[in-house]
């Protein structure tokens, strides 16, 4: 994609501090650091998010996320690592090229946070079952 900042670091017109690469995807590390060690990791083919994703390009992306997570784990020690990946402006996705956000977190200081706020109460075991096989019937 022309206007693509990420397409652009794969292509080389932008820089990166890169820490990994292969013929198919590339980790660097996020200039907002939200934490120490951020590091989005991006397939090199542009697609816009999860839902444009193709299944190849998921497992050659995901087959490389634990050996960068390990390196992340090793260098910086941190106490947990959260994965997050957003999809659509409304939850958050600002570059329109499909990241996946390594996060490293070292305590409940260092910037970074999630909010879980359950609907349990919400939905009975049949309302989850009827729920559940809606979406079978969808996945293709």
């Amino acid at each position: 994609m022309d206007n693509c900042i990420f397409c652009k670091i794969v292509n080389g017109e932008l820089p990166a501090a890169k820490v990994f690469e292969n013929d198919d995807v590339v980790a660097f590390l996020d200039i907002s650091q939200i934490t120490k060690g951020h590091t989005l990791v991006i397939p090199k083919v542009h697609s816009e998010n999860i839902y444009d994703l193709p299944a190849e390009t998921a497992a050659k992306l995901f087959e490389v996320i634990p050996a960068i997570s390990r390196a992340l784990n090793t260098e910086f020690q941190p106490e947990g690592l959260n994965l997050l990946q957003n999809n659509g402006a409304f939850a958050g996705q600002a570059v329109f090229h499909f990241h996946l956000h390594l996060i490293p977190r070292y305590d409940e200081t260092d910037g970074f946070g999630t909010k879980y706020i359950s609907h349990q109460a919400d939905y009975s075991t049949e309302d989850l079952q009827t729920m559940a096989k809606a979406i079978q019937q969808k996945i293709n």
